[in-house]
């Protein structure tokens, strides 16, 4: 596609393949057949050209980026689905945390290890994050050989833009970073490359994010975060050090609670220093003392009371910049701790526990609603006020109030 400096817009070819008039496939969004054809989506990368000048890209820019872009609407299946099965935690860390990314992880920390300690002086991040989190991102760099979850990020981000109505508006806002990556000569389009939802990189920046916290740390003039090692791992440092991150400090630790414990505690906002805790019966798993009784922490029970049991402290907060979800910061923390040379938790997981449906959740949230309880919607997600909503029921029924939702809890509710 070309477009030139007087508003006229002319394609000297195809940006996408033909495809049948008569194709009709029905996604979330619920676009019509006309707005789905390649033809629409050309006309929409011709009609986004007078807003990407205004942002400052140039035509020579935007007619590379979109050479050769097809409309993928495989990128809005994937947006849109819902598994009705949801995996439980403990099946979640056992591949995030597996013995093979633990033992690539360490091995990534012999090769760079030069690297990872130019990276703590300057940053203060510690270095088994850092490795944590290129290992739960992109698998150190492996991911980049399956074609199968790697795509052309400009294509990504164009299809969301235009065919996924839920998130057109980050669509947009994601493509516009990316053409102004482009702009600044980073990467070339080929290069490019990320997940469908337009994270790029061995640590899988959004655009947004790579404009404001990416680092050139080879000093090569550019900030490479797709084929350069010490920029991709300096820039996810960078992002954690302006977040906030606690230079000396870890994520959290594994705790044990007496049977006699105050449940109702550990919504994960009840803050109080580590002594309280302890006063309070929550001891290290494996009895080592908490080395700063005075940091500040918070109480998670991730899979119930009779899961493990974690004391979360800031850095952990830190972690969930990159993904905000109480799991993937376990993950990522863990998979530090493994890489450091620890051992695998103290705590036994609830695998026989049945873990609900999507289906399941929406019925437990429209239970809890018809009784009185704020759920905060009725959309199968389980956020805080589901779990607040699950603990004062439990609490006024006679059940442990750990706020888990399990098949025992749904069956007690009917």
């Amino acid at each position: 596609m070309q477009v030139n400096l007087g508003n006229i817009y002319h394609f000297s070819g195809r940006v996408v393949k033909a495809v049948s008039l008569c194709l009709m496939v029905l996604f979330g969004s619920s676009l019509s057949a006309a707005s789905q054809s390649s033809a629409g989506f050309e006309k929409w990368i011709r009609d986004f050209w007078p807003t990407a000048r205004s942002s400052g890209i140039s035509a020579s820019t935007y007619n590379a980026a979109f050479a050769g872009v097809e409309l993928d609407m495989s990128i809005v299946k994937r947006a849109n689905n819902q598994p009705e099965f949801v995996k439980p935690i403990w099946s979640y860390l056992d591949s995030a945390v597996s013995e093979a990314r633990i033992k690539n992880g360490r091995k990534m920390k012999r090769e760079h290890a030069r690297l990872l300690a130019r990276l703590e002086q300057r940053f203060g991040v510690d270095r088994h994050i850092l490795l944590a989190i290129w290992g739960m991102e992109s698998a150190y760099g492996a991911i980049f050989k399956n074609t199968a979850l790697i795509k052309p990020t400009i294509q990504s981000l164009a299809t969301l833009a235009y065919a996924d109505k839920q998130r057109s508006k980050f669509g947009r806002q994601q493509l516009l970073a990316a053409l102004k990556i482009l702009q600044n000569g980073d990467v070339k389009p080929s290069d490019m490359m990320g997940s469908w939802a337009g994270a790029m990189g061995h640590t899988q920046f959004i655009p947004t994010t790579y404009l404001t916290k990416a680092v050139d740390f080879d000093g090569d003039g550019r900030r490479d975060i797709w084929r350069s090692v010490p920029d991709a791992l300096a820039s996810s440092a960078n992002l954690l050090e302006s977040a906030g991150w606690e230079t000396g400090k870890t994520w959290g630790y594994e705790v044990k609670l007496p049977k006699t414990f105050r449940f109702e505690l550990a919504d994960g906002k009840q803050a109080m220093t580590l002594a309280q805790w302890e006063a309070l019966g929550a001891k290290r798993a494996k009895g080592q003392a908490y080395p700063r009784p005075d940091d500040k922490a918070r109480l998670i029970l991730p899979a119930g009371y009779s899961g493990p049991a974690f004391l979360i402290l800031k850095n952990f907060a830190m972690i969930k910049r990159y993904n905000n979800a109480d799991s993937y910061a376990l993950a990522v923390g863990h998979l530090a701790d493994r890489i450091r040379g620890g051992g695998p938790f103290a705590g036994s997981w609830p695998r026989s526990d049945r873990v609900l449906t999507r289906s399941e959740r929406k019925e437990l949230q429209t239970i809890l609603n018809r009784l009185g309880y704020d759920t905060g919607g009725i959309d199968g997600r389980l956020g805080s006020k589901s779990r607040a909503a699950i603990r004062h029921w439990q609490k006024r029924n006679g059940h442990v109030p750990d706020g888990f939702a399990s098949g025992k809890l749904l069956k007690a509710l009917k």
